[in-house]
């Protein structure tokens, strides 16, 4: 299965296509032009892998009745290819990521995109109305985050030959798109989208550090080393928990090889755990008292709040995620602070980037790519590899329950703010918070988040896992 995932790989994500770009029209329906595309590619390969299988037989034929027979046989095994392929194809995509789903459901419901609200009119989800203004907006922003997938022809990794990281690197390329994706509101704002012309110098910068070397400061290379101590290694699949705590030690790396104004990650990065580190059950708790030690150690003691980027990993449930916590996961989307969600499938991560009732919006990095060099001195660079116009969603209630939840606080203030809201949050989840709040670790045992005395320890504890 891995040879044939190697070889059939749909190539569906591009935005230099005039036609995605343009269509103002609304997607509503589960498949599209990038079907075709899909389709091109895999009848492109077998007819490849055909033509090779019949060649010899052809060349060492001294009659026309041997050639037509032979010619018959070849055609014979092409057909058996195709439906072969054709099958186990679709086998792996629902087995893994579940039937393709594609565009927007047909439905009126709002949709929510990284802190942003879209109120899509009964007139613009059934097709009536031309305009399409919500839907276009809708698609331009989404077509705008950043997308990273699996690449190939990569400098090999440290002491391997591993020259792609097919089939087991998903997990990193999600957590990829979240830190750019807070690299990208840190410099140009939550209103940016890509434009047609030139970009900017800030988002090239963005898109920089993430190259496919170690002299890249966020690597897929320089993960892996970061991440070693927690089971990070070339050829290894790799969980939430493990990929936050390697971006926290590649963080405060590289805050220690340079001076606090000339930063790669111009932010703090803390992870919220659960008590003593994760070791024990219950809801992760965020500290204040922590988030503020983050931002003085990242300063080097200069300022007493910077930026921060907050990970929550989080196992919700045994099998799939527990239903009791799908209301809060969706909430979360409607924080102007969220950056999304590494979640997906058992052993297929995505990039979760909005929702619409109980379904996520995701980015997909199952494709392969070549790789590509992107610096600020190079400015007419095809950065079109790097994003994707195509929706794509999964109902929330599939995801694994193993997942993380990432938040980009941009000062004091904007923190003051994503507190308040997550309070909130756990006050109305009915004893099932996703994470809580506190001052100090002294408070910690305290309950000020709306749980009700007669609720047991084990009761609230019994969906989640050890970290």
């Amino acid at each position: 299965m891995k040879a044939l995932c190697d070889r059939f790989v749909p190539q569906q994500c591009s935005s230099s296509s005039k036609s995605d770009t343009h269509d103002k029209s609304p997607v509503v329906s589960d498949s599209g032009p990038s079907d075709n595309k899909s389709k091109f590619t895999l009848w492109s390969n077998v007819f490849t892998s055909s033509s090779s299988v019949s060649q010899p037989y052809r060349e060492s034929s001294t009659s026309g009745h041997k050639q037509v027979c032979t010619t018959r046989n070849g055609w014979t095994a092409f057909v058996k290819r195709v439906s072969m392929a054709t099958g186990a194809i679709r086998r792996f995509q629902e087995r893994v990521l579940g039937p393709n789903r594609t565009g927007l459901p047909s439905t009126t419901s709002d949709v929510w995109l990284l802190g942003v609200c879209y109120k899509i009119s009964e007139d613009e989800a059934s097709g009536e109305t031309n305009t399409g203004c919500v839907l276009a907006a809708f698609q331009q922003d989404f077509s705008s985050k950043i997308l990273m997938t699996y690449r190939r022809g990569f400098e090999p990794f440290r002491d391997t030959t591993y020259t792609s990281d097919v089939n087991w690197g998903c997990m990193i390329r999600s957590s990829q798109m979240l830190f750019a994706q807070a690299l990208l509101f840190h410099r140009l704002g939550r209103s940016w989208t890509k434009k047609s012309e030139l970009p900017e110098q800030e988002y090239l910068e963005t898109l920089e550090p993430f190259g496919d070397s170690e002299s890249s400061a966020f690597s897929i290379h320089n993960l892996i080393i970061a991440g070693s101590s927690y089971g990070l290694a070339a050829g290894s699949w790799v969980g939430p928990y493990a990929i936050c705590r390697a971006w926290e030690s590649l963080a405060c790396k590289k805050r220690k090889q340079t001076d606090s104004k000339n930063q790669t990650l111009p932010m703090a990065v803390h992870i919220v755990s659960g008590s003593e580190d994760g070791e024990r059950g219950g809801a992760p708790i965020l500290c204040i008292e922590d988030a503020t030690k983050s931002c003085l150690e990242f300063s080097k003691g200069q300022s007493e709040w910077t930026p921060i980027l907050l990970l929550v990993p989080l196992v919700l449930g045994l099998d799939s995620v527990n239903p009791r916590y799908i209301p809060s996961l969706i909430a979360t989307f409607t924080f102007p602070q969220s950056v999304g969600i590494l979640g997906g499938k058992p052993g297929a991560s995505t990039y979760i980037v909005g929702v619409q009732e109980d379904k996520g919006f995701y980015l997909d990095p199952h494709e392969v790519q070549q790789v590509v060099t992107v610096n600020k001195e190079t400015p007419d660079v095809d950065t079109s590899s790097y994003h994707c116009n195509v929706i794509r969603y999964v109902p929330l209630e599939s995801l694994d329950p193993s997942l993380a939840l990432g938040f980009y606080c941009r000062d004091k203030d904007d923190f003051d703010d994503f507190c308040l809201r997550a309070s909130k949050l756990a006050e109305d989840s009915n004893g099932a918070p996703l994470f809580t709040i506190t001052q100090t670790h002294s408070a910690i045992n305290q309950n000020n988040y709306g749980f009700s005395d007669d609720d047991s320890e084990d009761e609230r504890e019994d969906d989640w896992q050890m970290l």
